[in-house]
């Protein structure tokens, strides 16, 4: 099979987006749609509509003295989410080697979009029996243990507004109801870590613990996966979850969290 250059799937219209958002640099950080136009080489009505389509996502503002445009609060959350992330897992690497170690688990860095769980990085266990790796993968939030933690200090109002009146059922375990996950919720903020006990797939226990940054806001989650006969509820309450929860707060510390 031939491999195509990635040159051949460019598509104009974001391309010449990119470049609209690409000049708002160094000292240029108001533009106007004529100055635009000849910078670019691009006819006028095709800036204009450029901009709109950025303004209305918030990627680009207008200012409403002299007409120009300049950089919108989206671009400055891209900007942050990405310095954050490839923060977090430097930071994390060692904490989830660590937690491999110590609890003879799989360990995983996750965050949360939406309603789901997305797995950044993880750390294998050298046990032959092992948990086929997550990374990359979006899981929903509420059977999840990573995503429990994620969303577990949200408050009431907002967890309400996340959940339809019925969850989606993965296995005979699955958390089904929204009040259900709130008092599972609460359960999590009580011990310091959150629980997946085969709640998305037989034979598969997760235990996580919420990860904050230096505001305290919760950024991501630590988790470990393993077999359901390995994680008894013994093990999980007297060892696996007050170590996934301390090297939660080793994190959280790295990153600039104080108690």
């Amino acid at each position: 099979m031939v491999r195509r250059d990635k040159s051949n799937y460019i598509i104009q219209s974001v391309a010449h987006a990119l470049d609209v958002l690409e000049e708002f640099r160094g000292e240029m950080d108001e533009l106007g749609v004529t100055e635009l136009s000849k910078k670019l080489k691009l006819h006028k009505n095709n800036v204009f509509r450029i901009l709109a389509t950025l303004q209305s996502r918030n990627y680009i503002e207008q200012n409403k003295t002299n007409d120009n445009y300049r950089l919108g609060i989206k671009c400055l959350e891209l900007g942050q989410t990405f310095v954050q992330q490839r923060g977090l897992l430097k930071q994390a690497q060692p904490i989830l080697r660590e937690l491999a170690e110590s609890s003879g688990e799989t360990s995983y860095l996750s965050i949360l979009r939406g309603n789901e769980v997305v797995y950044l990085d993880s750390v294998e266990t050298t046990s032959t029996v092992r948990v086929i790796s997550r990374v990359g993968l979006h899981m929903p939030a509420h059977a999840t243990a990573a995503g429990k933690a994620l969303i577990a200090f949200e408050s009431e109002e907002e967890l309400r507004k996340r959940f339809p009146p019925e969850l989606s059922k993965f296995t005979n375990h699955t958390i089904l109801t929204p009040e259900d996950i709130l008092k599972n919720l609460e359960k999590a903020r009580e011990t310091g870590y959150a629980t997946d006990l085969e709640e998305f797939e037989d034979g598969l226990r997760c235990i996580a613990a919420p990860i904050r940054d230096y505001t305290r806001k919760v950024i991501a989650a630590i988790s470990v996966s393993g077999p359901a006969h390995r994680l008894s509820d013994e093990k999980i309450e007297q060892s696996i979850g007050p170590e996934v929860s301390r090297c939660a707060r080793a994190l959280s510390t790295r990153l600039g969290c104080r108690e």
